[in-house]
């Protein structure tokens, strides 16, 4: 090959990922490992934690205080809030969310599970599957992240012994057979010693899989798998000030951000909950014309007729249009400190329209020891449970499983304004 061609590398597009697990399975670590051996740490934040692991008289680097932030996390050495980092390597960008592995604080792992592509699942290999690796299983299950990798960290602590990797594996895939998983993955590993995370090392030979920096970087990304419908909930109308342009008079832009799907100049449109339709006109980003836009897009929609449009309403193609419905049975995790009263005066977020919204019964509630279905007249913090929910005003909706922008929704307490739970919708 002459020296002035070369094979781009492929660009595999944006991956996010959580980690999560029970209290000290090294998810800090993982991520820390993760950074320092991608070489993405600069020098200064490595010479900072470098300080703090020498004060503290420790041997190694804690590399967990890269994303361990919070005063109080440093001092308890827990996670308690979601940490977000971000590093790319030749074929790949990634937002990592390292979620915090006490139970008292699975509300904010919900937050963090909502927009993952892939979870890793930590699990201890002296300890094995504990009731919290369940029920984080079980959120990143209900909340439809497609790929789940079991990483049994820690094999450094049990002479990465492969039948200890074994047993943990079948425990695992006899409870996701239970549960309904399909895709799942399992890799030894060693945070502390950096085995198989982008090195393979040399302790792990009878592993003969990939490494979990290879994992990462061939996994599917968000709205790469399986076509999704056109959904774009409108933000904002958009009414330029004409006094310097009068071609501007005309001007009429609905604004918001493309959830899923793809739209382009000429297709036919309809407008919920009018149900008028429409043609696109012109689709612009920053006043210019791009002719099309994809999933993940902030654009402006033109349209060819002058249509009655306010914010909260959605713009979906014709013939893909949602269920307009004012009754929902979803899945809810309650994350009020307070339980949930059924009688409580509640208000649904959903996209950009809110209603309020009354609990007309709870089906059950989840039992995360054997996900077992118990009967439950209210909920407490971080229980997950089926609701039916009358609505005041209808909303355009998804099944979760099959749209997870426009199957979603956050319920807050319209007495103190608290998001108090974190809902998916089932199918009709």
């Amino acid at each position: 090959m002459p020296p002035h061609e070369y094979s781009p590398l492929p660009d595999h597009g944006l991956l996010r990922f959580l980690t999560c697990g029970s209290v000290d399975d090294g998810k800090s670590t993982l991520i820390g490992r993760l950074l320092f051996d991608t070489k993405t740490i600069l020098a200064d934040a490595y010479s900072a934690i470098e300080r703090t692991s020498l004060r503290r008289g420790m041997e190694t680097v804690d590399l967990s205080l890269l994303t361990d932030g919070l005063q109080a996390e440093r001092e308890q050495g827990i996670t308690i809030d979601v940490a977000y980092r971000y590093f790319s390597t030749g074929t790949r960008k990634f937002i990592v969310a390292d979620a915090p592995g006490h139970e008292q604080y699975t509300r904010n792992m919900v937050t963090a599970a909502s927009t993952a592509d892939l979870a890793i699942i930590l699990v201890d290999a002296r300890k094995g599957l504990l009731p919290q690796t369940r029920r984080h299983s079980t959120i990143a299950h209900l909340l439809g992240i497609p790929h789940l990798l079991v990483a049994v960290n820690k094999m450094d602590l049990v002479d990465y012994d492969q039948a200890v990797f074994n047993a943990i594996r079948a425990d695992y895939l006899e409870f996701a057979a239970n549960l309904g998983l399909e895709d799942v993955r399992f890799i030894p590993l060693s945070a502390l010693n950096g085995d198989m995370i982008v090195d393979r090392g040399e302790r792990l030979s009878w592993y003969d899989g990939p490494t979990l920096l290879d994992i990462l970087e061939t996994a599917p990304a968000a709205h790469a798998e399986t076509p999704e419908a056109f959904r774009f909930p409108v933000q904002f109308v958009c009414r330029p000030h004409a006094a310097n342009d009068p071609g501007l008079h005309d001007y009429r832009g609905f604004m918001g951000r493309v959830e899923t799907g793809e739209i382009a100049i000429g297709d036919e449109i309809t407008v919920l909950p009018s149900g008028r339709r429409s043609r696109i006109k012109d689709v612009h980003i920053a006043g210019r014309s791009i002719g099309r836009a994809l999933g993940g897009q902030s654009v402006t929609l033109l349209l060819e007729d002058e249509l009655d449009v306010s914010r909260g309403d959605m713009i979906v193609k014709h013939d893909e249009l949602p269920r307009v419905t004012q009754d929902v049975e979803a899945m809810i995790c309650w994350l009020g400190e307070a339980p949930l009263d059924p009688a409580r005066r509640l208000v649904l977020r959903h996209t950009t329209r809110e209603t309020r919204a009354r609990v007309e019964g709870i089906a059950y509630r989840l039992d995360m020891n054997d996900l077992a279905r118990k009967p439950a007249g209210s909920l407490a913090m971080n229980d997950i449970a089926r609701l039916s929910l009358r609505l005041q005003r209808p909303l355009f909706v998804d099944a979760y499983a099959d749209n997870r922008a426009t199957g979603a929704f956050i319920v807050v307490d319209e007495a103190t304004h608290n998001t108090v739970g974190a809902g998916m919708i089932l199918a009709a």
